[in-house]
């Protein structure tokens, strides 16, 4: 998958980022719309309320974080149609994936792009 990355939202704007996707559902705070320069805004792909707050970044709860977003992503109609949008993007542009988790490892946009890095090798068979 090497047309679509991860970076941090607070991380500066760089030309080479491409399409830049913001995909967590609250806005990260202290950025303006301006600094975020914002390709999209997928709010609904990230976990839903419910989840995001059971999780609250708590590493030792990442597993099990992890298989109750996957299950999200691949059981909500509106979720799949976001990621089909990414890859329609990837297809012709470099996407970065922006989110605003401190943890760099345990966060929902490490399990997108596992999602995604999946759905890529399965389309290759």
């Amino acid at each position: 998958m090497s047309t679509i990355f991860l970076k941090r939202v607070y991380e500066p704007y760089d030309a080479i980022d491409g399409c830049r996707i913001l995909i967590d559902r609250l806005w990260p705070r202290g950025i303006s719309k301006e600094a975020a320069r914002l390709s999209y805004w997928f709010k609904e792909i990230a976990p839903s309320p419910e989840l995001r707050k059971w999780f609250c970044h708590k590493p030792e709860l990442f597993e099990e974080f992890t298989d109750k977003y996957l299950k999200e992503l691949r059981t909500d109609d509106d979720k799949q149609r976001y990621i089909r949008q990414i890859f329609e993007i990837a297809s012709s542009e470099r996407v970065t994936l922006l989110y605003g988790a401190k943890d760099p490892v345990n966060n929902h946009a490490q399990v997108l792009m596992l999602e995604l890095a999946q759905l890529m090798e399965e389309e290759k068979r």
